[in-house]
C-alpha cells in the first residue's frame, strides 16, 4: 500500500515538474534570446557622405591612415583627420557631423543606443534631427565631456592645445561636465571651458556666422529639400544622395522604385566595388559609385523592365513603434558548389573562388553572424516590404539558431540563376579586397542552373582587406603625433573597442577621466544679452530640421552679440508617432503594415550615467531675468518641439532669456473729465428743423 502510494506520488510529482518545464521554458527561450541580442551588432553606422579638401581615416585595429572612402562604413574605434581648408560630413542615422579643418575625431560609441564622439582638436557641429528616449548622444574633449539632451543644432571646439573647450548651442539643450562639476547649457549661448583640472568657465551670445557655419546651412537647406525623403526614411544612411543620381519611379508590383543613372550596359547591383573586412559585422559590400552605400545596405534590388532598380524598404508608421532601418553589410546571397565551375567553387574540396548575387524584394536575407530572432526579423522587415514575419522567423529557426557552419540554404532566390545577377571572383581576389570589376570572371547559365545556395563566404581576410584599397595618407595628411597622449573627459563609459584619436589599440578605461559622478556646479554660466547676428541666410519657410553651427575660433572670442529669432527645430516628416525626446509623427502616412518590425524589448540598453541631482541656481546678475524652467521662451514659441526628457532626481535648468530691457509702454491718455449735465431745455425751433434734416 504505501509502495502503491509512493508510485503515484511520485508520478504525480513528474506531472507537477513537466508543467513546471513547459512553463519556464519560454522564459528560458527568451532568456537565451535577450542574451543573444546584447552580442547583435548595431543597427546603425556612420559614412562620410561628403569629402571636401583632404580626408583621412584610420581604421580600427589598424596602424595606419588611409585616404578616406565615402562609401566604407565607419563606427566604434574609427578615426577621422580632417586636413587644413578641408572639410567633412557624416551620416549617423538620425544626426549629421560635419568637422571643419584640424580637426580629430574618433567614435568612441556608435551603437543602437549611443553616439559618443571625441574631438580631441579642431571644430565639430552635430545637428540631431530626433532622439530616442533610451539614446545618448556625448562629445568627448580633453577638458570637458557634452551630453545632448534633446533635438538640436550644436557645436564644440577644441583649441589647438587642448586646454579650452568651446561649446555652442543653436538650438536644443544640453550639459556639460567639466571639472568634476557640471554646467547646464542652452540655446543662444556659446560656452568657454578653460583649464583641466580646475576649470573655469565663461558663457557669451552666439557670434556672427562664418564660413563653416555657412556651409552647414547650405548643406541643410539642400537635405531639406530632397525629393527622396518621400520614399525613403531619413534613417537610411546614403539616402541624400539618391536625387542627384537617380529617378524615382512607381511600378504596381514593389511601389517606389529607384533607377540610378548612367549606368553602363549589363550593370548589376554588387559588381563594381570590393569587399573589406569590417568588424563586428565581417565581409562588407564597398561600392565603387559616389550613391553607393543605401542601395546596398538598405532595402532590396529588382529587375524591373530590362533595368536593376532599387526598392526601398516601407516607410516608418505614424503610431507604430519606432524601429531604425536595420544597415546590413552586404544584402547577398553567396553561391558554390553542385554544377559550378571548380575555378569558383566554394562549399567543395578546393575552395578556390566566391559568387554571390542580390536578394531581392521577396528574399530572407540570413547574416553570417550569430543573431537574435529580433535582429533577424528587424533587418529583413525594414529592408523590404513583400515579406513576412513568418517565412522570417522559419528559415531563422531552421538555419540560424543552431548553425555551427556554414551549410547549405534549401531555398530558392529570385536571382540566383540569372547569369547577369551573379558575380564571381577568385578566392584571392576577394579575401585581398581587391577591385570586383577587374577580377570577376565569367559566370555562365550552365554553371550557376545547380548552384547551390550557402550562408557565408568562410574565407578568412588579409590585412589589405581590413585596411581596403584605399591609398596610405600623406604625412601631411595625418594627425599630430602629440594627439595621441591628449586625456578624453568622458561622462559614458567608452566601448570596450574605442581607440583614441592617435592610438592604435582600445585604451583602458582607466585612460579615460571619467566624469560619471561629476556634481551640480554652485554656480552656472550666465546668459548674456545680444542682437541677431548679421548676414545669415534665409532658412526656409516651412517647418524643417535645424541648421549646423559655424566654425569658431579655437581661442576664445569676445562678446558678441547673441542671435535672436534662431528657427527651432523642425518636426520630422514621414515619422513615427511623438513620443517624449521625438518630434511628430509626419503626415500622410501609410496604415499600419505587416512588416513593421517590433520593438526590440531585451535589447541591453546603454551604460548611460546616472543624472545628477537637483541644481542650485547662480544668484542672479545685473539685467538678467530669472532663470528659465524647463519649457521652452515665451519669445520663441515652439509648438511641434519635444519637452527635455525628465530624468528621475534632476530637473535640467536652461539659462536665462536674453535679457532685454522691456519696452517702455506709452503712458496711457488721460481721461477727458465728463462734461457738466445739461439742463433740460426744450429745444429750439432752428434745432428742431436741423435735427429733422436728412443725414448723408
Amino acid at each position: 500500500m504505501n509502495k502503491h502510494r509512493s508510485t503515484t506520488t511520485s508520478k504525480f510529482a513528474l506531472m507537477l515538474l513537466g508543467f513546471a518545464f513547459l512553463y519556464i521554458l519560454p522564459g528560458v527561450i527568451l532568456a537565451q534570446d535577450a542574451d543573444q541580442q546584447d552580442a547583435d551588432p548595431p543597427s546603425r553606422v556612420a559614412r562620410l557622405n561628403f569629402i571636401q579638401g583632404s580626408v583621412s581615416f584610420q581604421p580600427a585595429g589598424t596602424p595606419d591612415w588611409l585616404d578616406a572612402n565615402p562609401n566604407r562604413p565607419l563606427t566604434t574605434g574609427d578615426q577621422l583627420w580632417a586636413d587644413q581648408d578641408s572639410r567633412g560630413e557624416l551620416h549617423l542615422g538620425g544626426s549629421v557631423l560635419r568637422i571643419s579643418g584640424q580637426t580629430a575625431v574618433s567614435f568612441l560609441n556608435l551603437n543602437d543606443q549611443a553616439v559618443q564622439i571625441q574631438v580631441a582638436q579642431g571644430s565639430a557641429d552635430l545637428r540631431v534631427l530626433h532622439l530616442e528616449d533610451n539614446e545618448n548622444y556625448e562629445i568627448d574633449t580633453p577638458n570637458a565631456a557634452f551630453s545632448i539632451l534633446r533635438p538640436g543644432e550644436y557645436r564644440v571646439d577644441v583649441s589647438p592645445d587642448g586646454t579650452s573647450s568651446v561649446v555652442s548651442v543653436d538650438n536644443g539643450d544640453g550639459e556639460v561636465t567639466a571639472g568634476g562639476q557640471a554646467y547646464n547649457v542652452a540655446r543662444g549661448q556659446q560656452y568657454t571651458f578653460s583649464g583641466t583640472d580646475q576649470v573655469s568657465y565663461d558663457a557669451e551670445a552666439l557670434p556672427e556666422p562664418d564660413d563653416f557655419q555657412q556651409w552647414n546651412i547650405r548643406r541643410d537647406q539642400r537635405e531639406d529639400h530632397l525629393a527622396s525623403a518621400q520614399y525613403v526614411s531619413r534613417d537610411v544612411i546614403g539616402y541624400e544622395d539618391l536625387d542627384d543620381h537617380g529617378t524615382w519611379r512607381d511600378d504596381p508590383t514593389y511601389g517606389h522604385v529607384w533607377f540610378p543613372n548612367g549606368v553602363a550596359v549589363g550593370w548589376a547591383p554588387y559588381h563594381y566595388g570590393h569587399w573589406a573586412f569590417v568588424a563586428p559585422w565581417g565581409w562588407t559590400w564597398v561600392e565603387d559609385e559616389p550613391w553607393g552605400f543605401a542601395p546596398f545596405h538598405y532595402g532590396r534590388w529588382a529587375m524591373v523592365g530590362g533595368g536593376w532598380g532599387w526598392v526601398p524598404g516601407p516607410m516608418p508608421v505614424a503610431g507604430a513603434v519606432f524601429v531604425r532601418p536595420v544597415y546590413a553589410p552586404a544584402l547577398v546571397a553567396f553561391v558554390g558548389g553542385g554544377g559550378f565551375a571548380a575555378s569558383i567553387e566554394i562549399g567543395g574540396a578546393a575552395g578556390v573562388g566566391v559568387a554571390w548575387f542580390p536578394l531581392g524584394p521577396r528574399d530572407v536575407w540570413i547574416p553570417s553572424y550569430h543573431v537574435s530572432a529580433v535582429y533577424m526579423t528587424n533587418v529583413n522587415v525594414t529592408n523590404t516590404r513583400v515579406i513576412n514575419r513568418t517565412e522570417i522567423t522559419n528559415v531563422y529557426n531552421t538555419t540560424v539558431i543552431n548553425r555551427t557552419t556554414n551549410v547549405t540554404v534549401n531555398r530558392t532566390y529570385q536571382y540566383q540563376s540569372s547569369p547577369g545577377a551573379v558575380t564571381a571572383v577568385s578566392k584571392t581576389a576577394f579575401q585581398n579586397g581587391e577591385p570586383v570589376g577587374k577580377a570577376a570572371v565569367q559566370v555562365n547559365a550552365q554553371e550557376i542552373q545547380h548552384a547551390r545556395v550557402v550562408q557565408t563566404a568562410a574565407i578568412a581576410p588579409t590585412p589589405r582587406a581590413v585596411a581596403g584599397p584605399n591609398a596610405p595618407a600623406k604625412p601631411s595628411s595625418r594627425p599630430p603625433a602629440t594627439l595621441a597622449s591628449r586625456p578624453v573627459v568622458t561622462k559614458m563609459a567608452p566601448s570596450a573597442r574605442a581607440i583614441p584619436v592617435g592610438q592604435t589599440k582600445p585604451a583602458p578605461r582607466t585612460a579615460y577621466r571619467s566624469m560619471a559622478n561629476a556634481k551640480p556646479a554652485a554656480s552656472q554660466p550666465p546668459a548674456r544679452p545680444g542682437a541677431q547676428p548679421a548676414n545669415r541666410p534665409a532658412q526656409p519657410s516651412t517647418a524643417l530640421p535645424p541648421a549646423a553651427q559655424p566654425n569658431r575660433p579655437n581661442a576664445a572670442p569676445a562678446e558678441r552679440p547673441a542671435p535672436a529669432n534662431r528657427p527651432e527645430p523642425a518636426t520630422r516628416t514621414n515619422e513615427p508617432a511623438a513620443r517624449e525626446n521625438q518630434p511628430a509623427a509626419r503626415p500622410n502616412e501609410p496604415t499600419a503594415h505587416e512588416n513593421q518590425p517590433a520593438a526590440r524589448t531585451n535589447e541591453a540598453q546603454p551604460n548611460r550615467p546616472a543624472p545628477p541631482p537637483t541644481r542650485t541656481q547662480p544668484p542672479a546678475h545685473e539685467n538678467q531675468p530669472p532663470a528659465r524652467t524647463n519649457e521652452a521662451p515665451a519669445e520663441k514659441p515652439a509648438p511641434n518641439r519635444p519637452p527635455p526628457p525628465s530624468h528621475e532626481n534632476q530637473r535640467i535648468q536652461t539659462p536665462p532669456t536674453e535679457a532685454k530691457p522691456a519696452p517702455h509702454a506709452p503712458a496711457p491718455e488721460a481721461k477727458k473729465p465728463a462734461p457738466p449735465p445739461k439742463e433740460s431745455k426744450p429745444p429750439s425751433k432752428d434745432q428742431k428743423d436741423k435735427d429733422k434734416e436728412p443725414k448723408h
